[in-house]
């Protein structure tokens, strides 16, 4: 949709941010790593087969990160490239906003590691944990700072090293996941309206459905917390599946009533990679049609926070998105936590 045609839509946040500036996405990187492990190559790891894992996921491979190969370098690396996709130096970031739930280490913050490896060292740096989620709150969170006037470019980054917190015994958790990292320079664009909305919701009664119980002062790690197992990923997946599939829906209907947008007027859909009947369920009762959802979930698996990331990027390089189209991210995770947000690109 052109910009002239999208001023005819309404704008939820200009009634108030008089003074405010819009934020748009100038930039878009991400990076997974090398190493490719497939379902044949989880057949000889666990009780699982190809076809069991890809008719109940629609995961085909996932990418899994060195031993000495960190979420801060995965991260880095995307950053790296949003940088040079939006023409930004490192001592122009005002601000690293890092989503994860495995940063390198529980402190510092692996924004700050990421801002030393990069060179942005004029930069405010924190971390952010909403899971899956974590990517559009991290976009959320960016926007004020542009519209406020208090940054003019800020790095978002969703990065995860899942593969270090997988039991990789238990077929019905280590098919789901992998590694990787995607990023965006949110600056102003004059002329665009850039992010147009966005919502973010959570439901702390549900904290268990997803969760990894060690690490925390909840339960410090300890030889008995180690031979428990607790430092691993645990997933209800029956009860996660069903309140994903009504979260996203919802997130995606708040937004696009807030837009005053219909569905068939967004040209690219990009939810979050995790399973891909879940996918379709939400595009279903969105009234979605397959070419409008991008999806690379077969071959990287639920990256969690970088995964809206690297498909946004992915969609971008490929094509299916140039300037001017409006687009609609809406995404679950632990916590519980959603939240969609639509973009004029």
């Amino acid at each position: 949709m052109s910009l002239s045609a999208l001023k005819t839509f309404k704008n939820p946040r200009a009634k108030y941010n008089f003074e405010g500036r819009s934020c748009s996405i100038t930039g878009v990187g991400s990076y997974v790593p090398a190493r490719v492990v497939t379902n044949a190559d989880l057949e000889k790891m666990v009780d699982t087969t190809d076809e069991w894992i890809t008719s109940r996921t629609g995961i085909r491979a996932r990418r899994v990160a060195a031993s000495d190969e960190y979420t801060s370098d995965l991260a880095a690396h995307a950053a790296t490239r949003a940088m040079q996709k939006a023409g930004v130096k490192p001592e122009e970031i005002d601000l690293i906003i890092l989503a994860t739930i495995t940063p390198d280490m529980p402190f510092p913050a692996t924004a700050c590691i990421v801002q030393q490896k990069i060179g942005a060292y004029r930069a405010a740096a924190f971390d952010i944990e909403a899971a899956c989620s974590g990517f559009i709150f991290g976009l959320e969170i960016g926007q004020q700072f542009i519209m406020s006037r208090t940054y003019n470019t800020v790095l978002v980054i969703g990065a995860e090293k899942l593969s270090s917190i997988v039991n990789w015994t238990d077929r019905n958790t280590c098919v789901l996941f992998g590694d990787g990292a995607g990023a965006a320079i949110l600056q102003n664009r004059p002329e665009s309206h850039g992010l147009l909305t966005a919502c973010m919701g959570s439901d702390g009664q549900k904290a268990d459905l997803l969760s990894m119980p060690g690490g925390g002062s909840r339960c410090p790690a300890s030889t008995q917390s180690v031979a428990a197992g607790l430092h691993f990923l645990r997933m209800d997946g029956k009860e996660t599946f069903k309140n994903a599939v009504q979260a996203m829906h919802n997130a995606a209907k708040e937004v696009l009533r807030r837009c005053e947008l219909d569905i068939t007027q967004i040209k690219c859909i990009i939810p979050h990679q995790a399973n891909l009947r879940i996918i379709n369920a939400v595009s279903e009762r969105l009234g979605a049609t397959p070419e409008q959802v991008f999806i690379n979930l077969d071959r990287y698996g639920n990256t969690s926070a970088a995964s809206v990331a690297i498909a946004l990027d992915e969609a971008v390089e490929g094509g299916k998105i140039v300037r001017g189209d409006l687009v609609l991210l809406v995404v679950f995770g632990a916590g519980l936590t959603w939240g969609a947000a639509v973009i004029e690109w």
